[in-house]
């Protein structure tokens, strides 16, 4: 938090009020995180990497019937608003009056009526709102969206098939619409109505959803409508917006969210820094309590997360509607959220009334195709057109089916014991690293592949957003049809030294940087200080997603680990010797000077292919790994991470509750870099990890360096900070690496 400085003498009497301002907001940002804290410490919630349950009471007992799910609902209403998005009003007012000031026929013969709605608020706060009313006897499902530019259509699409649209000010306070005056704003007016309510800019607006409703709703109003076909749809944050409205309003019957990011479909425990996706940080201006801010780097100390609004929402018909690259939501983090939010949705008889629905491409645009998807979910909800549930079928991009790949790949016959536990020496150790990444086919997915990234791809991806002067990129192709891009300053005058970026859990963008850049993106910026860069998506994320669900139906006795290792040495190939292609002319390369960089998993990836890779000169890993007997922590989410959330070593699974016999660990990996120079970094609050093991893994590793002539060529930084890779862990591998000159 940023507290404010105040120089009386300087400051104008206008710069003194801001300030105090600044300084009350501080303040209440402090107290709201106080009473998390205690919150906290009362109701007993332990940190945990995966999310709450939404079956389980704050104290851990379980939910196993109805009734009990209404208590548990109530549990995770009140933590939605202690922690997101702050408290109602505790009575909605009574609506005095609704005034029409336009009304027209269309001429399809529908009436758009612009109404004012006035409420018993203590200065008779207003509002307007636009309907349109299909032309026919009805009764009419009703459909409610804020009136956005991109928005519009879907009341169209409404209108035409016999639904009632409203278009209520939800309008962001960011956004504009000179056709709607005021739908941004109006929120304001009864926030101060109120203020003995908590509430968020989003959270308000979602309320003004339901007073919209009340008149609709209301016998005196006249509208024709059928009981009990409510509505509501948003993209991005308005997708956040309609969740929330669904989530407290139980007339609303179904909701779709298009690409509502983060903390609408996608859980902050799965974005944030380490997926290079939307961080509590992030979020501008109102949107949310200030205090949630604080928890970046520490997601995992929330006691609720995204996913409680399913568990609000449910029985009722909920759709997310989100893209395989969509900038603002990880698929990982959406269906790990859907996977939990289906569990409720089970419980009460209706588990085909929740669904992801995946489309190809980004965030954006919003496509008639797309939209008429939309509009049929709602004609599903209703009984209405020819809309069938087997339209919707449950797909799933990162489910892995543990206990059939142990069954296909005689599981029990791989779990061998390697005595003694330890590694004796270089060929022990890499043995069983070998054992761990599985056994790789003959023929390599994709490796028929002859093109490039596409200008297309490339803009989808924003691999240029953050371009900085003087650097170029060119499209490249390497080993089992990999494609990536090489990033180099244009006026290179001779061979300079590589390095290979390898990027952390960014299912949704591959290895471009999104949420959190600090000026430029790490390839960037080591473009631009003369070094060649090439970056690529690894199995399994960015323009690679499907690559890693289809990976074990063909490839069972492999592991996506094992290929991206794999995928590191092709790299080295085609820096060091040219075996690839590229769509343009590249700079010279110092073949002898070829690094690996990696944050994350990419930092994990990074060390087990230096220790494989003698060629490789060098590897950083930032926040890479965290020692594997040891870790079983619920706050770090042990090594079921790696062998069933993402699928990455499936054999780790063969050691479950008995890591201590692992057959090898990172002291094991890190020796085998030795005496190449290795830098390792482990920050003291990175939740992904345990620093004071890492530590002692560092330590143990050191001999190997010292044994062989260079006691130096480890280093090891534990900073007191949170997990993240910006401008000073970047600046810090920079420096790292001109001392390797």
């Amino acid at each position: 938090m940023s507290w404010p400085s105040v120089r009386m003498r300087r400051t104008s009497p206008r710069g003194i009020d801001r300030m105090c301002k600044r300084l009350a907001v501080a303040c209440a940002c402090l107290a709201l995180l106080i009473s998390a804290h205690q919150a906290l410490a009362e109701g007993g919630f332990e940190a945990r990497a995966d999310l709450p349950p939404l079956l389980e009471f704050n104290d851990g007992s379980v939910v196993q019937t109805r009734a009990q799910l209404e208590r548990r609902k109530k549990e995770v209403s009140e933590l939605l608003q202690r922690y997101f998005i702050g408290t109602f009003p505790d009575k909605a007012p009574a609506l005095l009056s609704a005034k029409v000031l336009q009304e027209r026929r269309g001429e399809d013969g529908s009436l758009r009526r612009r109404v004012q709605l006035t409420f018993d608020t203590p200065k008779k706060a207003a509002f307007e709102v636009r309907v349109w009313v299909p032309k026919g006897e009805g009764p009419f499902p009703i459909l409610l969206t804020q009136p956005r530019y991109y928005q519009l259509r879907w009341a169209e699409l409404a209108l035409e098939r016999g639904y009632i649209a409203c278009l209520y000010p939800g309008v962001d306070s960011h956004h504009r619409e000179k056709d709607f005056p005021r739908y941004e704003s109006v929120w304001r007016d009864f926030r101060r109505e109120y203020p003995e309510a908590t509430w968020s800019e989003i959270s308000t607006k979602a309320w003004l959803a339901s007073r919209s409703l009340d008149y609709l709703l209301a016998p005196s109003s006249g509208y024709r409508f059928a009981p009990g076909k409510v509505g509501i749809i948003g993209f991005s944050r308005y997708g956040k917006q309609s969740l929330i409205a669904a989530a407290f309003d139980e007339r609303i019957t179904s909701v779709v969210a298009r690409s509502p990011g983060s903390p609408g479909s996608s859980p902050y425990r799965f974005t944030s820094r380490n997926t290079c996706a939307e961080a509590p940080r992030d979020f501008p201006s109102e949107w949310f309590l200030p205090s949630l801010r604080a928890y970046t780097g520490r997601e995992h100390e929330l006691p609720i997360d995204a996913h409680g609004w399913y568990a609000l929402i449910a029985p009722r018909r909920c759709l997310i509607h989100t893209a395989h690259n969509d900038g603002s939501e990880p698929t990982f983090a959406v269906e790990r959220a859907y996977l939990e939010g289906r569990k409720v949705y089970a419980l009460l008889g209706h588990p085909d009334n929740l669904r992801v629905l995946y489309r190809p491409g980004q965030h954006g645009p919003v496509t008639e195709e797309q939209r008429r998807r939309n509009m049929e979910w709602f004609d599903l909800s209703f009984g209405r057109g020819t809309a069938k549930q087997e339209d919707f079928p449950e797909e799933l991009i990162h489910h892995f089916d543990w206990e059939a790949w142990k069954k296909g790949a005689a599981g029990e016959e791989l779990r061998r014991r390697f005595t003694p536990t330890e590694a004796a020496g270089d060929a022990a150790r890499r043995e069983r690293i070998r054992w761990l990444l599985g056994d790789s086919p003959t023929r390599l997915a994709g490796e028929q592949r002859r093109d490039f990234i596409t200008p297309e791809e490339s803009a989808m991806m924003t691999h240029d957003r953050w371009q900085v002067g003087g650097t170029s990129r060119v499209p490249v192709r390497f080993g089992g049809g990999v494609r990536g891009n090489v990033y180099f300053k244009t006026e290179s005058p001779g061979p300079a030294p590589a390095v290979i970026w390898l990027h952390p859990y960014s299912y949704h963008s591959g290895y471009n940087e999104g949420y959190g850049v600090q000026g430029t993106t790490v390839y960037h910026r080591l473009a631009a200080a003369g070094y060649i860069v090439l970056a690529y998506d690894q199995c399994g994320f960015g323009l690679r997603l499907l690559e890693g669900r289809d990976f074990y139906s063909r490839a069972p006795h492999w592991s996506r680990l094992g290929r991206m290792v794999a995928d590191v040495s092709a790299a080295a190939d085609f820096l060091i010797d040219g075996k690839g292609a590229a769509k343009g002319a590249l700079p010279k390369i110092a073949g002898d000077q070829v690094y690996v960089l990696g944050f994350s998993v990419g930092g994990m990836v990074g060390l087990y292919a230096a220790a494989l890779d003698e060629r490789l000169a060098g590897v950083a890993s930032f926040g890479g790994f965290t020692p594997m007997r040891t870790d079983t922590a619920a706050a770090t989410g042990g090594l079921r991470r790696l062998w069933q959330w993402h699928a990455l070593a499936p054999r780790l699974g063969l050691f479950d509750g008995s890591e201590s016999e692992i057959p090898l660990d990172y002291d094991d990996v890190l020796a085998l870099v030795a005496p190449r120079p290795c830098l390792v970094y482990a920050a003291k609050r990175d939740r992904e990890l345990n620093p004071t093991a890492v530590s002692e893994c560092v330590d143990r590793a050191r001999k190997a360096w010292t044994s062989r002539g260079a006691p130096g060529g480890l280093e090891f930084h534990s900073p007191d900070d949170i997990g993240r890779f910006q401008r000073a862990q970047h600046e810090l591998f920079l420096r790292w690496l001109r001392e390797r000159k």
